[in-house]
């Protein structure tokens, strides 16, 4: 009976995990970073690249609209279902970025967003990709740092409080910021980083500052009502057009 309950909560978390992707995915500048990333990649015709963690997908089919052979990773199963029902032609694994299904030296580049916050050992997943990757291949990985997340508000204390509560929750939050000195250890070369900030002054974001506040109950770092009030005061700016969230992501390239 067990197995039976766990089969829809899975199908809840992955719905919930894709809304927030697919969100994600249309905000303002986003697209604008993903075709940084291709292009950091320095793609060469019908060379194989990986997007580890490809989620629903959408970067391994820009990636092939591109001209290379792109592969989609992801660990799980709902996500990877999600994928091939909306790119039927592409190609996708299931696999974690720890043990990825290559040979050594068989790659020609390899991406990974908004992955390495949530891996215990990130820097597991840089050794498995050096042994992937061909000499000369590109390693690109981008995304947000989570504890450096800015939100205008009245109560700076109480918001710093509720952006590391949750950033506390993530297993390697400050990734980002992290990548330079991971990919360095592991070995690349050429490595560079560089930082771009979204600034969303748009009360859809009220969404994500619901979230975060939610954790930060959740953890016990706030109370319910102080929450509420921070809420409350960040939903008064976005009626009266005062709203701002800016998120800093790192986008860091090496060579193999």
């Amino acid at each position: 009976m067990s197995m039976n309950r766990k089969a829809p909560a899975d199908h809840r978390d992955t719905e919930a995990l894709l809304a927030v992707l697919d969100s994600a995915d249309r905000m303002p500048g986003a697209a604008r970073l993903r075709a940084r990333s291709y292009e950091l990649l320095s793609l060469v015709p019908d060379s194989t690249v990986v997007d580890v963690g490809c989620g629903a997908g959408r970067a391994v089919a820009e990636l092939a609209e591109r001209g290379v052979h792109a592969v989609g990773v992801d660990p799980g199963p709902g996500m990877l279902a999600a994928a091939r029902e909306r790119w039927p032609r592409a190609e996708f694994h299931q696999a974690g970025a720890e043990d990825l299904p290559f040979p050594d030296g068989s790659l020609h580049g390899y991406r990974a967003d908004k992955v390495f916050h949530v891996l215990r050992e990130p820097a597991r997943a840089v050794t498995e990709a050096r042994r992937v990757l061909r000499p000369g291949g590109r390693i690109v990985l981008l995304g947000q740092d989570w504890d450096a997340i800015m939100i205008d508000s009245e109560d700076p204390v109480l918001t710093r409080t509720i952006v590391q509560a949750r950033a506390d929750l993530l297993n390697t939050p400050r990734a980002g910021r992290q990548y330079r000195g991971l990919l360095l250890a592991g070995g690349f070369e050429d490595v560079a980083v560089e930082a771009h900030t979204s600034v969303f002054t748009d009360s859809a974001m009220l969404s994500l500052l619901v979230r975060l506040a939610e954790s930060a109950c959740a953890g016990g770092a706030v109370d319910r009502d102080r929450a509420d009030e921070w809420l409350a005061e960040q939903r008064r700016r976005a009626e009266a057009g005062r709203f701002l969230v800016a998120i800093p992501f790192f986008v860091a390239s090496a060579t193999a």
